[in-house]
């Protein structure tokens, strides 16, 4: 019986602190907050109507496609290579699988060691051949060959490009 009388009096005492009223500086701020401002609303762009544009640029060259004379195969006259040459032993492998390990001089013309992936080690000179690309040694220094070789580009002409096999380190 004590607690219900408790319970009778503190029940409107607590929800009498319900309704007091607090927060009058939060709403004062809250009224204020907004004075002074001068917003404004950027309209949204109109919308310009779609305008039909006709491509006309058909007649100009697809400049993706080589620009070559269109000739047929072999009949440029050109660089060729010597199809008839007998190979060399280190033209079955590709450049890329052949390593320069060394280079020496003999009777003052310089040599180049080239070793093969089937780890056997080759002596070349300038004028030999190297690489599956018909790669005529040019020049032979102490630190690389500089070669000269002859592939077929997409349209079946031949063209010659400049290579460099470098020495290796051996670490």
């Amino acid at each position: 019986m004590k607690w219900t009388r408790l319970l009778i009096f503190m029940l409107p005492l607590t929800l009498s602190a319900c309704g007091i009223e607090t927060h009058s500086d939060l709403e004062a701020f809250i009224k204020d907050s907004g004075k002074g401002l001068r917003g404004k609303v950027i309209p949204v762009p109109e919308v310009q109507p779609y305008s039909h544009f006709p491509y006309s640029a058909f007649e100009i060259p697809n400049p993706f496609k080589p620009r070559k004379n269109k000739l047929t195969k072999g009949e440029g006259g050109g660089l060729q290579p010597d199809l008839q040459r007998r190979k060399e032993a280190l033209e079955k492998f590709p450049l890329e699988s052949l390593k320069m390990v060394g280079s020496l001089e003999q009777n003052e013309k310089s040599y180049a060691l080239i070793m093969a992936p089937d780890s056997t080690l080759h002596r070349v000179k300038a004028g030999g051949y190297l690489g599956q690309n018909f790669g005529l040694i040019s020049d032979i220094s102490e630190s690389e060959v500089n070669l000269k070789e002859i592939v077929q580009d997409s349209t079946g002409d031949w063209a010659e490009r400049i290579s460099t096999l470098m020495l290796e380190d051996q670490e």
